[in-house]
């Protein structure tokens, strides 16, 4: 178990330091990938960019806590450390996701035509009945 946190750890940093980065590509899978931040390409590297440090850190905490969870001496000890450990991955990962995705709101705001939802932004709003996005 400790050795599937550190994995998870070591995973959880490099996308938090590819994002930091601005090197994580848009995709389906990895890094913060909210409606706001899928919006755009721009959305999508600010929106990771913000959330690095926090994804990080998390990556840190796991890579800390698998020692200490293998190190742990009794079964207790074990499930205690565990918990501790995937509160702070998961409470960081969160954290992150939520700056991440507020800062993609920030700029899909700046980007989205006036009159418009911002959820057009990136879209095809071309107006009524052509986009799930248009204004009626």
């Amino acid at each position: 178990m400790g050795v599937l946190v550190a994995v998870a750890g070591v995973a959880v940093g490099l996308t938090g330091w590819s994002g930091l980065r601005g090197t994580l590509p848009r995709n389906r899978f990895v890094g913060v990938r909210t409606p706001m931040t899928m919006a755009d390409d721009e959305a999508f590297r600010v929106g990771n960019r913000v959330a690095g440090p926090p994804l990080i850190a998390a990556g840190v905490v796991a890579l800390l806590g698998a020692p200490a969870a293998i190190a742990a001496p009794s079964t207790p000890a074990f499930v205690v450390v565990l918990a501790v450990v995937g509160f702070g991955v998961v409470g960081l990962s969160v954290a992150g996701g939520l700056l991440g995705s507020r800062a993609a709101v920030a700029v899909t705001a700046a980007t989205v035509p006036a009159g418009r939802p911002p959820a057009c932004a990136g879209c095809a709003c071309g107006g009524p009945g052509t986009s799930a996005c248009a204004v009626k």
